[in-house]
């Protein structure tokens, strides 16, 4: 009995034992979620009301994009009808120039006219050089060239070969009637009724490119007297016509030259530019005397006018704070020779005894001195130092010279604050160009900044040296 008694109370003992390690289990762990739940909501609380500091990465290029237009294409160009009958041919390349008399396409009386032709072995020289300026300029992107290539090669052979019958307008070889152009120009193988079109003939309906329509003049089969075979370019001098609206017109009044951008391949060039109005509305004419056969087959170019040109840094207006600083000639730089730091010797005296401290500095910023300069003579500058270093009223001394300078002048330097090293730091800045949101800084400003520094965004919520992270 005994002995079971004494088991029963090693029982109750350790199932007591048991239910105090949960006990202190549970409210351990309750304790640290506790903790932690408190922890979190300071931290929520403490981030709605800290103020944040964001980052601006400085970037390069102009204030602004510039505006993208699309204008009209209008040039010197008529059809040309054919004046006899048949099966075509065509010897002209799409786009290519043709001189006058060159061949542009033949008729036959047959869909396919076999012509035997001699050539002399200059014109063969000629031929094989055509073939290998073509092979060396290829792109297998532009395949469909090498057919072009192809008919204006034929066209060439047939022109070289001899006549058996010429009438000024078309040749007669074997079987076949070639027919030329009578002037200089581009040839193109589409019409859109816009032949013959002139700056005071434009109306506004003319720049709906939704109900423009090109129409195709080549042709596998026959044609008749009075069919049009082809379009011709007869001057280099084009005009592009964009509309404006009354603000984008303003802004442009007073050019008479913008160099402009052509999306389509991104080449640039600069054109003459005119405000011009049809039917009430602002238009900008900008005309070119060249790059004409780079756009021969385009009637609406995309283009940006490279109107903003000033480049530079550029940082939100936000980041840009004002500071004075003192000046101080630059001529009164010291070096110390143990720690390599440079500073400024600041003078005192003491019972008649003149002493020189060192002093060392943060230059953030320079002005040039306003002075003549000799032939081969360095300029001098004022460096722009910081007012917690000196007071007015001390005394620097000049390194190796009985000289004095007495701080005192002041001036206001605008700046940013760079974060690139967890804390704010003064950058100089020099603004070219601002908008109402950012500004253009030269990047060649000596102490400032440089492309990819990090800057806070808003200035008013930093001071100079405080620690972000």
């Amino acid at each position: 009995m005994a002995q079971e008694t004494k088991k029963e109370q090693k029982r109750a003992g350790t199932s007591f034992l048991r239910s105090i390690r949960k006990i202190v289990t549970w409210n351990i762990g309750t304790f640290m979620f506790v903790f932690l739940f408190v922890y979190m909501v300071f931290s929520a609380v403490l981030y709605k009301t800290t103020d944040h500091i964001t980052s601006y990465q400085v970037i390069s290029g102009p204030l602004s994009r510039n505006e993208i237009y699309t204008g009209l294409v209008l040039h010197e160009e008529r059809t040309v009808a054919a004046e006899l009958g048949g099966y075509i041919s065509y010897y002209a390349r799409e786009g290519s120039k043709i001189n006058a008399n060159g061949t542009v396409y033949g008729l036959s009386s047959t869909q396919s006219a076999d012509t035997d032709i001699t050539l002399s072995k200059e014109d063969l020289n000629r031929i094989r050089n055509q073939m290998s300026s073509f092979s060396g300029s290829f792109s297998s992107s532009n395949f469909n060239a090498t057919y072009g290539f192809k008919y204006e090669l034929e066209g060439n052979i047939l022109q070289y070969a001899g006549t058996d019958s010429n009438d000024g307008s078309t040749t007669t070889i074997g079987g076949q009637t070639l027919c030329k152009a009578s002037s200089d120009g581009i040839i193109l193988y589409s019409k859109d009724g816009y032949e013959g079109k002139t700056i005071e003939t434009l109306t506004s309906a003319d720049f709906n490119k939704t109900s423009y329509h090109e129409t195709d003049l080549k042709t596998s089969g026959q044609v008749y007297p009075g069919n049009d075979i082809y379009t011709i370019i007869t001057d280099e001098q084009w005009d592009l016509i964009i509309p404006l609206t009354d603000k984008q017109a303003v802004k442009l009044a007073d050019r008479t030259s913008i160099r402009v951008k052509f999306l389509k391949d991104g080449m640039t060039q600069s054109g003459d530019f005119q405000l011009i109005t049809i039917e009430d509305q602002k238009y900008g004419r900008l005309t070119f005397d060249k790059g004409l056969i780079r756009y021969a087959s385009d009637r609406f170019l995309e283009i940006e006018l490279v109107t903003n040109s000033q480049t530079g840094l550029k940082i939100p207006l936000s980041s840009i704070v004002a500071k004075d600083f003192y000046l101080i000639p630059s001529e009164y730089l010291a070096e110390d020779q143990d720690s390599g730091q440079f500073g400024f010797l600041k003078y005192s005296t003491d019972d008649g005894k003149e002493i020189n401290t060192f002093v060392p500095v943060t230059i953030y910023g320079q002005l040039q001195k306003a002075e003549e300069l000799a032939p081969g003579q360095q300029p001098t500058y004022y460096y722009y130092i910081g007012k917690e270093i000196f007071d007015t009223g001390d005394i620097l001394s000049k390194p190796d010279s009985g000289e004095h300078y007495t701080i005192g002048e002041t001036r206001r330097l605008d700046g940013v604050y760079c974060i690139n090293k967890g804390y704010a730091v003064f950058r100089c800045i020099s603004i070219l160009e601002q908008n109402e949101e950012f500004a253009i800084v030269d990047e060649d400003t000596a102490y400032g900044l440089v492309r990819y520094d990090h800057i806070v965004q808003d200035s008013s919520k930093v001071n100079e040296e405080d620690i972000l992270y």
